[in-house]
């Protein structure tokens, strides 16, 4: 391989990884460091999806919550219990 292929295949590989970075949506700032650029689509839906995990963190909380509170458990199992007996009335 003479150094001129050498010096293309490199340009190539370079062009390449470009292309393929700039689709992704990675920039560069002037100082060299790499950031995304995502559409405004992009962010509304990362948002909302941040939003939904948000919520579903509280609500494994509560269960937690609900599942090792032992005093909570047997006055809900007793309020269950008073429920049926009422029923059955």
């Amino acid at each position: 391989m003479n150094p001129f292929e050498m010096v293309i295949g490199i340009v190539l590989i370079v062009t390449i990884g470009s292309v393929i970075r700039a689709k992704h949506g990675i920039r560069r700032d002037n100082k060299g460091n790499e950031f995304f650029v995502g559409n405004a689509a992009d962010n509304a839906e990362t948002k909302a999806l941040q939003a939904e995990i948000r919520a579903l963190k509280d609500r494994i909380q509560v269960l937690e919550r609900i599942a090792t509170d032992n005093n909570r458990a047997v006055t809900l199992d007793q309020e269950i219990e008073k429920l049926r007996d009422s029923s059955k009335i």
